[in-house]
């Protein structure tokens, strides 16, 4: 049998896409996201597909039992694509638009990776986990200061848990995106000038696509990567480590 890979935010564009190419090698996927609707609509079809959210304990161990029920083990490849975007200054963030977007971030996070993990132990199986962070995570961006504290808590995460069970032969690392067209994105995407002075910021000249941070995820998730962990991989065209000089 094949390996089972968990993927979450399934209903989303990444999560859609990273579901699609495991699919293609033979993984036995299975979704999970926060609208059932999304779920529902989305374009993959027969694999079990399981709404909650994630940032709540007792729904990821519902999530485990759906799985065990209908496999009969854990997944060993955890793609964690949940997570939220928030645009705004800090002086206008609520304390509820705050937790919000730790609570989509980083708890799901944690808490998705410490079953995923759990679950290995158990069964005394190897594993890869890819979390998502951000570039925001990585250098100092305006206007998001929220999902730049959760998404460098992510990364202290994968570090931390990459530690803890290595020598378990568990594997856990990260991406941290720019920005990519996607569905949480859209509003980004306002017209052909917009697009243009969001191309300019970075260095390879153009935006990122959905296609380029799920090849990431992908290739972290894979064999080729095998000696690879604690690691979190910039794919942001340049953004947050060059700045190419400017010609006039």
């Amino acid at each position: 049998m094949t390996d089972i890979a968990l993927v979450t935010g399934g209903g989303g564009t990444l999560g859609t896409n990273v579901a699609q190419r495991l699919m293609t090698k033979d993984f036995r996927v299975v979704l999970a996201g926060r609208s059932q609707d999304k779920l529902d609509n989305s374009p993959i079809k027969d694999v079990l597909k399981f709404a909650a959210d994630l940032s709540n304990p007792e729904n990821i161990g519902q999530l485990y039992l759906a799985i065990f029920e209908q496999y009969g083990e854990p997944p060993s490849l955890l793609a964690h694509c949940a997570g939220s975007v928030m645009v705004r200054p800090m002086n206008r963030i609520t304390q509820e638009q705050y937790h919000n977007c730790v609570r989509n971030n980083l708890d799901t996070a944690f808490f998705t990776l410490q079953k995923f993990v759990q679950g290995l132990l158990d069964h005394k199986l190897p594993g890869s986990a890819v979390l998502v962070s951000s570039v925001a995570g990585r250098i100092g961006i305006s206007n998001h200061t929220a999902v730049a504290a959760a998404k460098a808590g992510i990364e202290g995460l994968i570090r931390s848990a990459a530690a803890d069970y290595a020598s378990q032969g568990i594997r856990i690392n990260g991406i941290a995106p720019g920005l990519f067209r996607s569905n949480s994105t859209k509003g980004f995407f306002t017209g052909e000038k917009a697009e243009a002075q969001l191309a300019a910021q970075y260095p390879l000249g153009r935006f990122g696509s959905v296609d380029d941070e799920a090849n990431a995820i992908c290739w972290l998730l894979s064999g080729e990567a095998d000696w690879v962990t604690g690691q979190i991989l910039s794919v942001d065209g340049g953004f947050s480590s060059i700045r190419p000089l400017v010609k006039k």
